[in-house]
């Protein structure tokens, strides 16, 4: 051990070798040694090469210490060494506070691993529960859907089981009334037996007395018809003798047996004539379902209605009637020249109306009667198949009574291609072709005194004769945006806000935006006819007086627009389902078929 800058150093001591007995070391490469180290082993050896050094230059290092300690800077050379040593504690420490840091970041970031895959794990949890829940969701749906199969396999097997209890019941039944028919049947038949054998032998107990009784009948007969023809012969033989021998009574008998006939036919004939006068001027055909024209019987049974007839002034053929601006146009110019034709007694034009049903066709029919200061008279083309035979002369009546009106008369036919279709087709019947000849026969020519409108929704089917005598064709057509919003708002002031106004019962409207709804509800019946539209506004009306307070609300106006419009569409796929059997029966289920 040794003091170096004023440190104290230890000096590792070599192991004494073997056989060595205290004194100074051995020299290396001295004889003893060698021969020590010849004795060791090898691992002995290897240490043993670890301990050895230089002992010269440690002994330099004390002889430096030695003058360095003598010399004159050695504080100073301390103190640096101390300055350094402390340098390289610092360093050290700064080191340590580095690996410190080191370590807490590495325990930071070890800590933000653990987090992460702590949070993974959660997630990776959660998604395995929602998994495993969403599982056993569907394992509960699967079970409660084969539990409800199985009760509904429970149910249909029960109503099997029902239906075959029913039906052996009724078997059971039916059998029991068959025997008990076949046992009342046989009762009777042994019963009426009984009772034919009981009269037969009563008929051979008295068969001696019924036939003296026969005998006196039959004799008491004779006598009286005897009787009776010889009074008649002798009743007749004198007025014969008394008639032929006075020539004055012959003559008298001829002329009142004369008078007598005439008198007959002549009472018969006139009969008639008053008979068809009385229908043509007082009544109303048979095929004429509705008219304006005056009727002393219609008059006694409505006198009220037929006071404001008179009273009424002839109004626009357009008033209340909403159709497309062309359309409105071109009715419009029909009206005018039908009421010149009327004023001026000229001829009137055949005109047939054709389009979709509820568009208004009737309705302008009436009005261009008011307007034109004729009277109208409706006739459905589907009364005159079910007529028959009678078919002719029910039309030749109307023509009659048409042709006696002193204002002049509108004849209108709605459906009128259910008669007057063409003859070439193998759905008419030799009745309906002579209906169709007398219609033809009656509108040969053009008439002052009656004008004649058609309509039809399937104008393609008439008989060719029938559009010779058309002088115009007018169609009717859906009522576009503008007109089904104009057509809501009439019916919606007609229906809701003037029943409001004047205070019915139980019908109040609430308060909320009309306009917007109105013009909402427009849009919504796209396709929607005039007439279904109308039944709408029947229908808000219906919706007031069913709710509690009897108030219109917008929800229900709008939730009655709602149904109105499923209602149409189901309409329409009827329709078409229908025009496709139609279809098929035509063609007799070849060709092609119209798709909805």
């Amino acid at each position: 051990m040794s003091w170096l800058f004023g440190y104290k150093s230890q000096v590792p001591q070599m192991p004494p070798p073997p056989g060595a007995e205290g004194g100074a070391p051995q020299e290396p490469g001295s004889a003893g040694q060698a021969a020590g180290d010849q004795n060791l082993t090898k691992a002995e050896r290897k240490a043993m090469e670890a301990y050895r050094f230089d002992s010269s230059a440690l002994e330099r290092a004390a002889e430096a210490a030695r003058t360095l300690e003598r010399s004159k800077h050695a504080r100073e050379a301390l103190e640096l060494s101390k300055l350094q040593e402390s340098t390289r504690q610092h360093e050290y420490m700064a080191k340590v506070k580095e690996y410190e840091a080191h370590i807490e970041s590495s325990k930071v970031d070890q800590k933000r691993v653990d987090h992460e895959e702590r949070r993974k794990t959660l997630a990776e949890e959660t998604k395995q529960q929602q998994q495993r829940a969403q599982y056993q969701d569907q394992l509960a749906r699967k079970r409660y859907e084969e539990q409800l199969a199985q009760q509904q396999r429970v149910q249909e097997e029960n109503i099997r089981k029902q239906e075959e209890s029913v039906a052996k019941q009724e078997a059971m039944r039916r059998k029991t009334i068959e025997h008990e028919m076949e046992l009342r049947e046989k009762n009777k038949m042994k019963l009426l037996e009984a009772e034919l054998r009981a009269k037969a032998k009563v008929d051979r107990e008295n068969r001696d007395l019924t036939l003296e009784q026969i005998r006196l009948k039959a004799e008491e007969n004779r006598i009286t018809v005897m009787e009776g023809i010889k009074t008649a012969g002798s009743v007749l033989g004198q007025g014969a003798t008394a008639l032929l021998t006075d020539w004055g009574k012959v003559a008298t008998t001829v002329g009142g047996l004369s008078l007598l006939a005439l008198g007959i036919y002549s009472a018969k004939g006139a009969t008639g004539v008053t008979a068809r006068y009385i229908e043509a001027r007082i009544g109303k055909p048979l095929l004429v379902n509705e008219t304006s024209r005056f009727s002393l019987l219609e008059a006694v049974r409505h006198p009220i209605t037929t006071i404001q007839r008179f009273k009424a002034k002839p109004t626009d053929a357009l008033h209340g009637v909403v159709l497309q601006p062309k359309l409105e146009e071109r009715l419009r110019d029909v009206a005018i020249a039908t009421k010149n034709t009327k004023h001026n007694k000229g001829f009137h034009r055949n005109i047939l109306m054709y389009g979709p049903p509820g568009t208004g066709k009737t309705m302008f029919a009436k009005k261009l009667a008011s307007h034109s200061g004729m009277d109208y008279a409706i006739m459905t083309g589907g009364d005159v198949g079910p007529m028959g035979r009678d078919a002719v002369t029910a039309i030749h009546k109307v023509f009659d009574w048409a042709n006696t009106s002193r204002r002049g008369l509108l004849l209108f036919i709605d459906e009128a291609d259910a008669f007057l279709r063409k003859r070439s087709s193998e759905h008419i019947s030799e009745d309906m072709r002579s209906a169709l000849n007398a219609f033809l026969y009656r509108t040969g020519e053009q008439n002052p005194r009656f004008m004649l409108v058609l309509a039809s929704n399937t104008p393609e089917q008439f008989d060719y004769a029938i559009n010779d005598r058309l002088d115009e064709m007018v169609e009717f057509t859906l009522p576009g945006l503008d007109e089904r919003e104009r057509l809501i708002r009439l019916y919606f002031d007609k229906f809701v806000l003037q029943p409001a106004a004047e205070g019915k019962k139980r019908f109040k409207v609430e308060q909320w935006d009309y306009s917007m709804v109105c013009s909402r509800m427009a849009q919504m019946c796209e396709g929607m006819s005039g007439r279904e539209i109308s039944k709408l506004g029947v229908s808000w009306q219906a919706a007031c007086y069913a709710s509690e307070n009897g108030v219109l609300t917008e929800k229900m106006v709008l939730d009655r627009c709602d149904a109105a419009v499923r209602q149409h569409r189901q309409k329409m796929a009827w329709l078409s389902e229908q025009e496709k059997q139609d279809h098929k029966s035509i063609t007799g289920g070849k060709g092609y078929v119209i798709e909805s």
